[in-house]
């Protein structure tokens, strides 16, 4: 755990977020900072502004950098901030808000900016694949394909809820695997078909009332997991087993590791990270990079 006596402040905030609205985070910041004594720099854009240059001044500015909005804002300035002596505050404003859920940020806006300012400043780990930062996963196969008909949907003036339904099930009916190799960093290589894989910023909870969660963002490690061989049913069935609360690493081929390289046929490939979806070269190289980044948390948090 780490002090920190910060008077400046410059919040980036995305205003087409999903939960709270852009004008009522500015108002709540400027409003808990002169509170508090603090310099606030409030900064809006809506998707089309360029949010690594953005979050980069900010660093270069010093203080605290908040951003406000879903994971994929949250990533965006988090990537700017790795590596550095900055420090990240989060204002969930998304739809999941699964950093923020993980960390033990309040989603309520308000508790949310006052964390900001009575917080204590922790390290966690982020992921990398290809030089791209992700803070929660990244996957190959068929989740990027789901983000790609969501949108399709969504510019046709579809619900997001409603759009995502409808991918799923549309890229589900056409479903097909990928032939991975995976190189660990234990040399140890695995090869077979899979429609998926998913690699996680620490492990993930696979079953039950937790599922999709993780209990600790700084152990230094991935997560993999995939389904070798697992047909469309066989996918039915993990799904169903994991809400009841059946599943186990053992029921998949999931592990552990602090880097690692997927080898595919293909030159380039779809990869999902952290809900946004991006084109890459392969083989891709994963790694984690142990309390890479510092971000404001509860006092409450352990």
């Amino acid at each position: 755990m780490e002090g920190r006596k910060r008077q400046v402040l410059t919040c980036i905030l995305n205003d087409r977020a999903g939960s709270n609205s852009a004008a009522q985070a500015r108002e709540l910041v400027d409003k808990v900072a002169v509170e508090h004594g603090w310099q606030a720099r409030v900064l809006v854009f809506s998707g089309g502004d360029d949010l690594a240059l953005r979050a980069a001044e900010a660093r270069a500015s010093g203080g605290l950098v908040v951003a406000g909005g879903g994971d994929g804002t949250i990533a965006a300035v988090a990537a700017a901030l790795v590596g550095s002596d900055a420090v990240l505050g989060v204002l969930p404003m998304g739809t999941l808000n699964h950093f923020a859920k993980d960390l033990g940020i309040p989603l309520q806006l308000e508790a949310a900016v006052h964390t900001l300012f009575t917080g204590k400043v922790v390290r966690v780990d982020v992921g990398d694949v290809n030089g791209h930062i992700f803070l929660n996963n990244s996957s190959i196969g068929f989740y990027p394909r789901i983000v790609q008909e969501r949108r399709r949907e969504q510019r046709q003036g579809r619900n997001k809820w409603i759009a995502l339904a409808q991918a799923t099930a549309l890229i589900f009916r056409k479903s097909r695997s990928l032939h991975v190799e995976l190189a660990g960093d234990d040399g140890d290589r695995q090869a077979y078909d899979t429609p998926f894989v998913f690699v996680g910023n620490n492990r993930y909870n696979l079953a039950g009332l937790e599922i999709g969660t993780r209990a600790v963002l700084d152990g230094g490690k991935l997560w993999i997991c995939a389904a070798p061989h697992a047909g469309r049913f066989a996918l039915v069935g993990l799904a169903v087993g994991a809400l009841l609360g059946f599943v186990k690493d053992a029921d998949l081929a999931a592990f552990e590791t602090g880097q690692i390289d997927i080898h595919m046929r293909r030159t380039h490939v779809q990869v999902a990270t952290d809900g946004e979806v991006n084109v890459m070269r392969t083989p891709l190289h994963y790694r984690s990079r142990p309390g890479a980044l510092r971000v404001i948390v509860p006092s409450s948090v352990d």
